[in-house]
């Protein structure tokens, strides 16, 4: 059979396909064929002319490729040598000769036939630009040659006496390093010169990888080069040590910090600092002042928590169940925390709230931390900032000075080593300043969850990130917190106890807790109601239950006392009210203590301190005179300047309450308020000033039972007050029955506890007029023009 014969202008060669391989004309390619289609194909070629036709496949990863499965251009090439291997494969020899175009495949039993259209390269006429462009070719390829090292120096040699366009295309091509698509499409061109120019701008383009590669290995090498110099050195300086016996412990302790480092879950920045640290210390002295400084401080970032944290325990049921056990009351404080809970159920991460708790000592706002981090399952951590002036306590120092450390925000983190504690802020409103820093400045970019993340302490000089922390201020009240500090944190008030949460609190965590700390068993002693409430009103006057802690624990120990000089160990105890006078001495403050009777010039406020709620007693003397007004009892501006608007007020309504018209130029007129060595200060006094100075110049009495509190404007409105459920709490404590408030303030009863509410009758009221009527059941009529409209002020007391 013959393997070759021509169809009209076509042959039918035996067919070889290719993988990852392109033949072109003029050049000898060896080959090792192992498909049994493609051996058959070389034996059938062997038994004839030995010419075969070489088409790359476009998928190399098939075994038995079809006629689309070949590039349509391939090469007709000469069987220069064959040789059969002992593993079967065929190693052959193969010389393009001719360019040719797949046509048709044709399968027989054991091989595949290609129709084959051979096509002839034109002739080219010899030009100036034909030989610019060998030229440039061949120059592009010396290049090529001398940057890849890949190409035989002989090879370029023998390229560069080539004058044929076309051999000198296929013969460069063969030895580039380019894809399968870019070769195939320079075999399918026919004209010599266009493969010439786009021959050009691939070797350009190559010229230009290798260069860029060869400037990445001069790099890579220089660095390789001097990380070997400094090994070289190190090795050599560790020799010299030994030698003379230095070191050796140090060198280990290195050693050790180094893979301590490297082992070390920390960030990038903080990783390539403490390793440029560490660099630094390998060459100082151990003796060295700068070796200690550079050890401490890489010591600090090694034990930084950077990435350790603790999970948050997720069972909301089991965390409102820990924070009831441990406080009772607070619903606000324990809702706000199962609300993040809540969140973090369903969000993977979720910025921690930054809390402030408000309220008066001793309600429980630190221990409150303390049980929210058990309730989260994290740890705590609690930093006092009570008196902190230094800018410094929060940002750390510098390393330039002695003894410089991180600020307390990191320490604190170092102490507990987790990234996401509970960290309180104890009493923030007492942070102060002075030529060192402001501290609350500093604290604007821990409690700004936009920012903390990249919270910069002066000491470490990379950025930690404090956004997983779950920050919880302490407060006794907002005044001494500056604006903006106050603007990053959500308050929540924590208001003063009643006597029965008080009882609730004792008889459930103080007295049990006391008991345990003193050695009673926790059946041994036992306290009545009524003892606790003469605690309560006889031993203790706060808004907390911290004094009235301390009064268990003086009752404990005098028990103790009786027990150890007992010969029964095992007796008990009942403390009632009556033996509390022997065991405590003589009661220190009067419950329900108000005036003895309804007095002429006295009036009963109500007044908010640190402490909780107090009665505020307003007394009002008239004596002749000529028209002068004191003010005594160490009160503030704007406590002065609410008994000028009290007097006023009852200037300009001097017809109605029966009046002369120039009544205060006849006489002097005295306000005190008792108590003269304590500041006061604050709006809330006024309508008891104007009620004090009416019942003064009217000779009418106050009722002991009604106190009152309320801001007074000149026109008589009422404005509302603060600390509402405190000052209702100092009223009960008093054994008030009826207090006035602002309609304003009318709202708020609902957040006050029933028990308030129920023992007291609170009025609201809007206007002075009904002030002066519910506290002498005095009708003070309306002026027309008021009772139109209420807002308009009064004429009378403008003119005065």
């Amino acid at each position: 059979m013959s393997t070759l014969h021509e169809d009209k202008g076509r042959s039918v060669l035996p067919l070889l396909p290719l993988r990852d391989l392109v033949i072109f004309p003029y050049t000898v390619t060896p080959l090792f064929v192992a498909r049994p289609r493609s051996i058959q194909a070389l034996e059938m070629a062997m038994d004839g002319e030995k010419q075969v036709f070489l088409a790359t496949q476009t998928d190399p990863q098939l075994d038995e490729p079809g006629l689309e499965d070949l590039y349509s251009h391939g090469t007709i090439a000469q069987i220069v040598q064959l040789l059969k291997l002992p593993d079967g494969t065929v190693k052959v020899l193969m010389e393009g000769k001719q360019r040719g175009e797949l046509v048709k495949l044709l399968c027989e039993d054991d091989c595949y036939l290609a129709e084959v259209t051979p096509f002839d390269e034109p002739l080219v006429e010899e030009s100036a630009d034909l030989e610019a462009l060998l030229r440039s070719v061949c120059d592009l390829f010396d290049v090529y040659v001398n940057l890849g090292k890949k190409v035989p120096a002989e090879v370029a040699g023998s390229i560069a006496g080539l004058s044929d366009p076309g051999r000198l295309s296929d013969t460069v091509m063969a030895h580039l390093s380019l894809r399968i698509a870019e070769k195939q499409e320079l075999l399918a061109e026919p004209d010599p010169c266009k493969r010439l120019d786009s021959l050009a701008l691939l070797l350009s383009r190559e010229v230009e990888i290798l260069q860029i590669e060869k400037t990445i290995r001069s790099r890579v090498k220089g660095q390789m080069e001097r990380s070997q110099k400094e090994y070289y050195l190190n090795e050599q300086m560790r020799a010299i040590q030994k030698e003379l016996g230095e070191h050796d412990e140090l060198n280990k302790e290195i050693q050790d910090l180094e893979e301590t480092i490297l082992k070390k879950r920390m960030s990038k920045e903080a990783r390539d600092k403490a390793l440029g640290e560490l660099r630094k210390l390998k060459m100082m002295a151990p003796s060295s002042a700068e070796a200690t400084v550079i050890r401490n401080y890489i010591d600090w970032l090694v034990e930084l928590p950077w990435k350790k944290g603790t999970r948050d325990r997720r069972d909301i049921d089991r965390a409102e169940q820990i924070m009831d056990d441990d406080h009772y009351g607070l619903d606000k404080v324990k809702e706000r925390i199962l609300e993040y809970l809540a969140v973090q159920a369903l969000v993977n991460k979720i910025k921690g709230p930054i809390l402030c708790l408000v309220g008066p000592p001793g309600v429980g706002k630190t221990s409150l931390g303390r049980s929210i981090a058990r309730s989260l399952g994290r740890k705590f951590t609690r930093i006092s900032l009570g008196g902190m002036r230094d800018e410094a306590e929060i940002r750390g120092h510098r390393r330039t000075y002695i003894g410089a450390m991180p600020g307390k925000i990191l320490q604190g983190l170092r102490k507990v080593g987790v990234r996401n504690p509970v960290m309180l802020l104890d009493e923030i409103d007492k942070v102060n300043n002075d030529f060192r820093g402001d501290p609350s400045s500093a604290l604007l970019e821990v409690l700004d969850s936009e920012q903390n993340s990249t919270f910069a302490d002066y000491y470490l000089e990379v950025d930690y990130d404090l956004s997983d922390v779950l920050f919880v201020a302490t407060a006794n009240s907002l005044h001494g917190i500056s604006r903006p500090l106050l603007d990053r944190m959500e308050v929540i008030r924590l208001e003063g106890y009643t006597e029965d949460e008080k009882l609730h609190i004792a008889k459930s965590y103080l007295i049990p807790k006391q008991l345990e700390i003193h050695g009673f068993e926790a059946c041994q002693v036992a306290f009545e109601d009524n003892a606790i409430y003469q605690l309560v009103r006889g031993y203790t006057r706060e808004s907390g239950v911290r004094s009235l802690e301390r009064e268990i624990a003086n009752v404990a120990r005098k028990l103790a006392r009786r027990l150890v000089q007992s010969e029964n160990r095992q007796q008990k105890f009942c403390v009632s009210a009556n033996q509390l006078r022997e065991l405590l001495g003589v009661a220190r403050f009067d419950y329900g203590v108000r005036e003895e009777k309804s007095c002429v010039g006295l009036a009963t406020g109500l007044a908010w301190t640190e402490v909780g709620g107090e009665l505020l007693n307003i007394e009002v003397a008239i004596l002749p005179g000529q028209g002068t007004f004191t003010v005594t009892g160490k009160l503030g501006d704007v406590m002065q300047e609410s008994s000028r608007a009290a007097l006023t007020y009852v200037r300009s309504r001097w017809r109605e309450l029966g009046l002369e018209k120039d009544f205060y130029r006849q006489m002097e007129i005295h306000i005190h308020v008792p108590e003269g060595a304590i500041p006061k200060d604050g709006p809330s006094a006024g309508i008891t000033m104007a009620v004090a100075l009416v019942s003064a110049l009217t000779d009418r009495p106050v009722d002991r039972d009604i106190a009152m509190t309320g801001e007074i404007t000149l026109r008589g409105r009422v404005l509302s007050i603060g600390g509402l459920k405190e000052k209702l709490l100092a009223a009960k404590r008093a054994g008030i029955r009826k207090v006035l408030i602002p309609e304003d303030n009318s709202r708020q009863l609902e957040e006050v506890p029933e028990v308030i509410r129920d023992a007291l009758q609170v009025v609201s009221v809007g206007h002075m007029d009904q002030v002066v009527e519910e506290a002498f059941d005095l009708v003070v009529p309306l002026p027309a023009a008021r009772a139109k409209a209420p807002t308009a002020p009064d004429s009378d007391a403008l003119r005065h």
